[in-house]
């Protein structure tokens, strides 16, 4: 039997919106701490709640494997992970309950639980682990199995409760050397399951791969729980290596690079590019990137030469105001260029949009509005300004937090404090701004006489005649009082928001 059984508490099936889209990815995170685990000798098992019905699954696991320690760790690079979504915290709970009546020593790592050790620990897991948790697990585990004599207390990066006292050690240096690290442990993964759902739901099989850990930007709302400001790189040669294994062993039609940022040291995707053509290990990809990153000279042409079909940028806001409000670091003229030269490159671009950040005015939404119909994004994402612990945002409206402090599920778009407007106004936002985007997206694609399909083009009509009433509508929300914060908060100061120099992160 397994020493170690490590799972997740991200379920597909308790999130109806990522449900219904269908496009499920493994847990990279869990299946690096897998393999690691394993290349030091461990016996291992891996439990991937993606694709389970419930926690029921897990607990059929535990039965299953038997294993001395229950480890749950979440998938860093899952954003929602970071979002620490109510109703996968309730099923995280759950594991851990699980596992202790079957007398394992239950470990938990993830966003949620650095942010509240106290909850955690309180419902009766056993260790926490801080931040990045494999060289903490490493040690940790080595001490529980006797391989060491090095005290809890010496163990960097770990909560745990000794009596009534709760123990929280100094935390860990990241992971410098990536390389060092061995490849996900994809061979406990039913990547078949993956693949059939892929084929069946959108005729091609993706896989998920990421090249960095962490990001250096300063956006104070973005919540850096695992990695704070530090940015650590894979070596093009190592990811590479990585691709043709992938290429040659799984034949996936894509890769989804999961990064914050992908190739913010310069050249790196130049150098990149050349190693996928050189090794033959092109295989079509999506990633995260910065507009002002798409600028650099070469960055475009060589994603190009990668493989890179399409691009998201975190464009936020049509609003410099707003920009500039985030500390966002970028331009709205920047987005419009990047939008312009990827769309020349051939390549695709979605825009993430941000709605509700403190002082935003309806010039401002219009600005955002205006800048997707102007850039002509093929795909957006939209969401409501979201306090988390340990940003500036978080401290700037603390006070004005209720009970609830997380969303429920990622469709959920309540505003947790005191935004500009309520929060039925931002769900009818969405309503609209999705609306009219889809609208204009089938309209184009019938005007090029390309095929829509049956559904799509009833669609048609149905989106530009019912959209002046949902703006009515939208407009009506308005207009009702609503005390919400209206000017534009500056939580950082000028040298605290300065951009971290390209040096800085080598």
């Amino acid at each position: 039997m397994p020493e170690i059984l490590f799972g997740q508490s991200y379920y597909l099936r308790f999130d109806p919106k990522l449900w219904d889209a269908m496009q499920p990815y493994p847990p990279l995170g869990t299946m690096y701490a897998a393999s690691y685990m394993r290349e030091l000798g461990y016996e291992v098992a891996l439990f991937d709640a993606m694709l389970a019905d419930s926690e029921e699954a897990w607990s059929q696991a535990l039965d299953r494997e038997q294993p001395r320690f229950a480890i749950i760790y979440e998938d860093n690079f899952n954003y929602l992970s970071k979002m620490c979504l109510l109703r996968m915290r309730a099923a995280a709970f759950t594991m851990i309950e699980m596992a202790i009546q079957r007398d394992c020593t239950v470990i938990v790592c993830g966003s949620d639980a650095t942010d509240n050790t106290n909850a955690y620990l309180g419902r009766g897991a056993d260790f926490v682990l801080i931040g990045e948790g494999e060289h903490t697990l490493a040690e940790l585990l080595n001490n529980l199995s006797g391989n060491t004599d090095t005290p809890l207390e010496a163990i960097l990066g770990l909560a745990y409760l000794d009596g009534d006292r709760h123990i929280v050690t100094p935390p860990r240096p990241d992971i410098k050397d990536l390389d060092a690290l061995p490849f996900p442990a994809w061979d406990m993964i039913d990547t078949e399951r993956y693949r059939d759902i892929w084929l069946d739901r959108h005729g091609y099989y993706s896989m998920n791969m990421v090249t960095t850990r962490g990001c250096p930007f300063h956006c104070n709302w973005c919540a850096k729980p695992i990695w704070g400001q530090r940015y650590n790189a894979r070596s093009p040669e190592n990811v590479v290596a990585e691709m043709k294994w992938i290429k040659e062993t799984f034949k996936p039609d894509h890769i989804w690079f999961a990064d914050d940022i992908m190739g913010l040291q310069p050249n790196w995707i130049e150098d990149f590019a050349k190693l996928v053509e050189s090794n033959n290990a092109k295989i079509p990809f999506k990633c995260l990137q910065r507009a002002d990153l798409l600028l650099r000279e070469n960055e475009i042409t060589s994603l190009k030469r990668a493989g890179c079909q399409n691009i998201w940028i975190g464009a936020e806001s049509g609003s410099q105001d707003i920009l500039d409000a985030m500390d966002k670091g970028t331009k709205v003229e920047q987005i419009y260029t990047a939008s312009r030269l990827v769309h020349q490159a051939g390549m695709q671009i979605g825009f993430f949009l941000q709605f509700g950040y403190p002082g935003e005015s309806r010039e401002d939404i219009e600005k955002t509005l205006q800048m997707v119909r102007d850039c002509d994004p093929d795909d957006i994402g939209i969401s409501v300004s979201y306090p988390l612990p340990g940003t500036p945002f978080f401290q700037a409206v603390r006070d004005q937090l209720g009970s609830k402090q997380n969303w429920i599920d990622s469709n959920d778009l309540e505003m947790l404090y005191d935004g500009p407007f309520p929060t039925a106004f931002y769900r009818k936002l969405h309503t609209v701004v999705h609306k009219e985007f889809r609208a204009r997206q089938s309209w184009k694609k019938l005007s090029r006489l390309k095929w829509v399909g049956l559904r799509k083009l009833i669609a048609i009509p149905y989106h530009w005649f019912s959209l002046p009433f949902e703006r009515f509508k939208l407009n009506s929300l308005a207009k009702k009082t609503y005390k919400g914060a209206t000017s534009l908060p500056k939580f950082l100061s000028p040298d605290d928001a300065a951009q971290p120099s390209v040096q800085e992160q080598r």
